[in-house]
């Protein structure tokens, strides 16, 4: 095709041994249309569609005509999911190439839900609109979040049904990632020959960590950078209340950005125990208990390691234990730290964790929401008073019987008294703290109620823009409308602020699926 001005490939994994990958062809579809479109990352990416037609722009979406140097592929992997490890691989999703942006930053271009390919293992290779949808709104919710993720640059139906429980609008999603190189792809390279392994561990190193390539520890030093940025990745998770919902070794990628949003949502309430994901029976993926999870897919990469490591194989073991050793250690730096700017200290004390501790213990007792008690702590100090003249009805929750419990009033003269400390006014340290808690975040209801109306499924909830008292017959209105509010999640939206309250009670427990 023609194609709209910029497209600039690159694709240098499809170099790799042919081991790691398989030439793939996204299906045909009767009619595409395009549904959302990412403007701005176009943007970023170096990209133009403003002026390509509707049309043009649907058959490039869904697959349909291909950019300018694309080369399709579908990417080999395997994984551990729920500690059993399989054979996986892309079954539904088709990698076009890397798209090397004016920054010089090179991004994987992915339709997910193209077709079937040689590794869908009798899969149709399709996928619901619901769920392209869902990836599209929490991938861009966590990019404003400040959250290394995978990115959504467009929606697109395809014209078909896909089958599963029930019939489902058919959809493909565009993605943008640094790469989309997992843990599993080690996993399935380990298991191939040593030379295919060798081979991506030095593409992963020049593509994502050039600074410790031809160091003669450079395999060492490449473990211990992709546990540091996960670790880091991690406790961004756990500072937001975000849980993955299927932390497999194949969702886990090497680049330390967040991958595959399936049963993924946000918690209200503080609870460690908190499940999404309608499979994950057992709570191995709960909100508590992502950071061993995350050592633990840390410790299958890093047998993975091992024959490049060092020749000697108790040595390999040895300086590999060591490494993995520290991941609870740079967690915990991690996550402290950023406990620390969400209670508006800049300073380090040996009491802080317990301080912490504390409030967290008080948390979930009370069943106070996770989002909501950040930003009340710091409009409870802001001596401006802001905090309540932008977010109607604050006046009304700070001054609720949650926050005169006598086991709060008890932890919030120590934060004060912590505070003083620092020798700062308490509006600068307000400040601060709305700068790094959200007042937003995607609550579920109200992603299940933009879902509903675009896709129809009235059992889900109501449309958003009817609730507002906004006519509309436009399905993706309360999309859309959503994702301009999570754009913006640190400043306070009067018109939107009914976005930032969490659902109302109920006795049913929160349940989201994969959706393939």
């Amino acid at each position: 095709m023609s194609g709209p001005p910029g497209w600039n490939f690159d694709n240098t994994y499809a170099r790799l041994p042919a081991a790691l990958f398989s030439p793939a062809q996204p299906a045909r579809f009767g009619g595409p249309r395009v549904s959302l479109l990412n403007q701005g990352l176009a943007d970023e990416l170096g990209l133009s569609f403003r002026d390509l037609p509707d049309a043009s722009a649907a058959a490039l979406f869904a697959g349909q005509t291909l950019p300018d140097g694309a080369q399709p592929i579908a990417q080999a992997y395997a994984g551990h999911q729920y500690g059993g490890f399989t054979m996986l691989g892309d079954g539904r999703a088709i990698l076009l190439g890397e798209q090397v942006a004016p920054s010089g930053q090179r991004f994987d271009i992915q339709l997910k839900g193209a077709g079937r390919t040689q590794f869908s293992r009798g899969g149709d290779g399709f996928a619901g609109l619901g769920p392209m949808l869902r990836e599209y709104i929490i991938s861009e919710a966590m990019h404003a979040l400040g959250i290394p993720t995978t990115r959504s640059l467009a929606v697109a139906t395809t014209g078909e049904t896909v089958y599963r429980n029930t019939p489902l609008t058919g959809a493909v999603l565009t993605r943008v990632a640094s790469s989309h190189i997992r843990v599993g792809t080690f996993e399935y390279a380990a298991r191939r020959d040593p030379a295919t392994l060798q081979s991506l561990a030095d593409y992963a190193i020049a593509r994502h960590f050039p600074a410790v390539a031809d160091r003669p520890d450079q395999y060492l030093d490449f473990l211990v950078a992709v546990i540091d940025r996960q670790a880091a990745l991690i406790a961004r998770w756990q500072h937001v209340g975000f849980v993955h919902g299927v932390m497999n070794t194949d969702n886990m990628a090497i680049s330390g950005e967040t991958i595959d949003y399936g049963p993924c949502a946000f918690m209200d309430a503080y609870d460690p125990a908190t499940v999404f994901s309608s499979i994950d029976v057992h709570g191995r993926y709960a909100y508590g208990n992502q950071p061993a999870i995350a050592q633990w897919n840390l410790t299958r990469f890093a047998e993975t390691l091992l024959p490049l490591l060092h020749a000697d194989a108790d040595t390999a073991i040895e300086m590999a234990t060591a490494a993995i050793r520290n991941f609870p250690a740079t967690f915990e730096q991690a996550w402290l730290a950023g406990m620390r700017a969400k209670l508006g200290l800049e300073t380090e004390d040996p009491g802080d964790g317990a301080l912490v501790a504390a409030l967290l213990d008080w948390m979930q007792s009370a069943r106070a929401d996770w989002t909501n008690t950040f930003r009340d702590l710091g409009s409870m100090i802001d001596e401006n008073g802001t905090g309540t003249a932008e977010v109607p009805h604050l006046t009304d929750r700070l001054e609720s019987d949650l926050y005169r419990q006598p086991a709060f009033a008890a932890w919030h003269a120590r934060w004060l008294e912590r505070l003083g400390r620092e020798g700062r006014p308490l509006a600068i340290t307000a400040a601060r703290m709305a700068a790094v808690n959200p007042w937003v975040i995607p609550r579920n209801h109200r992603v299940e109620e933009a879902l509903a109306a675009a896709t129809g499924d009235g059992s889900v909830g109501h449309d958003i823009s009817e609730a507002e008292g906004v006519a509309t017959t436009d399905p993706l209105a309360a999309t859309h409308r959503l994702l301009a509010v999570l754009a913006s999640p640190f400043k306070p939206d009067v018109e939107a602020a009914a976005y930032a309250e969490p659902p109302p009670p109920t006795t049913s427990c929160y349940r989201t699926f994969c959706g393939t």
